[in-house]
């Protein structure tokens, strides 16, 4: 295969890609999107294998060993993806973002160490920009795999999910990034095997203190910049070796999660670096007492279902207890019955809901919820007036007054949806155990909240089986 013809089945990938991009804008042609997006994918990779047969200037050695590598990520990633719950999609995206941060990181080392070779034979120096570039590669791939590793560990809540920070905290992260710094200047100066392998370790202390103060509520945001990061060092990785395609795919995905983490940031209501470490100023926050006793109004499927019948307008919040659950179908099925009654209901859609940017959309495109039927926070607020009952399924944080109420708190300053402005909300919980964020909710303790304790689907299906009888 010529070199004309390879760029330009390259060029036909990039376009997969940037429409791949167009497609995941809107959920109604997210699922088109992603097909083309794994098209352009598959053709970069296959035609690499058919453009090195050729002889070219791109040879590709240990071909049983690289079909070995294929064979195993497939027996690997093709029964992860299929069998992960949704609940934990999230972790996925965070460890895949990981795993490819670290593969460019370790492909530029390799790249580093072969050059430096080749470089000592002919007797000439590697040139000043492929070091920077190697550098960059090393440092933020890194950075991205191990910070990764720790947002996982969140989400799984292996670890505790709010902020970690300790007495000079902020100085010690200031003092291992000016050491990574510094290291990655010796890289470039000295271009010595021992160098570069110290920047990796640096830069992996640094992704997991870069991450660690992050608390619960922020993860996702983490995981935008994360991925944003990630795609940078394919950028990188792709100047270092000379593939244009790895240029135009790691500079979309750079682009798109720095926007998308910009875009969450202000969802959240504060500055990217006051998420990212605005636990070093926060006061500290209590969490709510295991066997607090504060009266709570809780009710039946039957008194829900009654309310719910002479409602005018009801707005269903999704939340991550919907995903864990898996109740989509349920609350489907709730809401077709609802409409068939003459009921207005929507969908109250907050930007940060579950635990990944879109993780309601998916949640619910999955049901074949109308997507008219899906309004964001901006829209929906303003109708919360007129609603005659609110039902919120697992949303704790994204409805909690201590955003606009509690000043110091971890989600204070963070756009809520103002369900405390409907006339009846009803609350489905599994106990009283505080949301993600690790705080309490004074809207459980609302005279205008009635709780509604279980599993979400079990009651859900117990409130529509009430209705059809009303």
């Amino acid at each position: 295969m010529s070199r004309d013809i390879y760029d330009l089945i390259g060029l036909a990938a990039a376009a997969c890609f940037i429409l791949a991009l167009k497609g995941l804008s809107h959920p109604r042609t997210a699922r088109r999107g992603n097909l083309i997006g794994a098209v352009g994918a598959t053709i970069a990779t296959l035609v690499v294998f058919f453009y090195a047969a050729e002889g070219s200037s791109l040879p590709l050695n240990h071909l049983p060993e690289i079909l070995i590598a294929i064979a195993l990520g497939l027996l690997i990633g093709v029964p992860a993806a299929r069998k992960v719950q949704l609940t934990q999609m999230p972790q996925l995206v965070a460890l895949f973002n990981g795993v490819g941060g670290g593969a460019a990181a370790l492909v530029a080392i390799v790249e580093y160490l072969k050059l430096g070779g080749d470089a000592a034979k002919s007797g000439t120096e590697i040139s000043v920009p492929i070091l920077i570039a190697t550098v960059f590669t090393v440092i933020v791939g890194t950075v991205s795999f191990t910070g990764s590793i720790v947002t996982f560990l969140k989400l799984q809540e292996l670890m505790t999910t709010r902020p970690v920070v300790f007495p000079g905290g902020r100085f010690v992260i200031a003092v291992n990034l000016i050491a990574v710094l510094v290291c990655g200047g010796w890289v470039v100066n000295s271009a010595d095997t021992t160098s570069v392998l110290v920047l990796m370790g640096l830069s992996a202390i640094f992704g997991v203190l870069f991450v660690l103060p992050v608390g619960g509520a922020d993860v996702p945001i983490v995981i935008s910049l994360l991925n944003a990061f990630t795609g940078l060092t394919v950028a990188a990785s792709g100047y270092v070796l000379q593939a244009t395609l790895l240029i135009v795919a790691g500079t979309l995905v750079g682009a798109s999660g720095t926007i998308l983490t910009r875009l969450m940031a202000d969802a959240m209501g504060r500055s990217l670096f006051g998420t990212l470490f605005g636990a070093f100023t926060a006061t500290p926050q209590a969490a709510a007492a295991a066997g607090d006793a504060r009266p709570v109004k809780s009710g039946t499927p039957d008194d829900v279902a009654i309310l719910l019948n002479y409602a005018r307008r009801v707005v269903i919040v999704p939340g991550f207890g919907l995903a864990v659950a898996q109740a989509q179908h349920t609350v489907r099925e709730l809401a077709d019955l609802l409409t068939a009654k003459g009921i207005d209901v929507a969908y109250g859609i907050h930007p940060v809901a579950g635990r990944m940017p879109g993780h309601m959309n998916v949640l619910l495109a999955e049901a074949n919820v109308p997507y008219e039927q899906l309004v964001e926070m901006e829209e929906i607020n303003p109708t919360f007036g007129q609603t005659d009952v609110s039902i919120v399924i697992g949303a704790n944080d994204v409805v909690n007054p201590a955003a606009k109420t509690t000043p110091g708190c971890p989600i204070y300053g963070m756009p809520i949806l103002d369900v405390q402005q409907s006339a009846n909300i009803i609350f489905l919980k599994r106990s009283m155990r505080p949301g993600f964020a690790g705080i309490e909710n004074e809207l459980l303790y609302d005279p205008k909240t009635t709780l509604l304790f279980g599993d979400a689907k079990a009651s859900l299906t117990k409130v529509v089986s009430s209705l059809k009888a009303l």
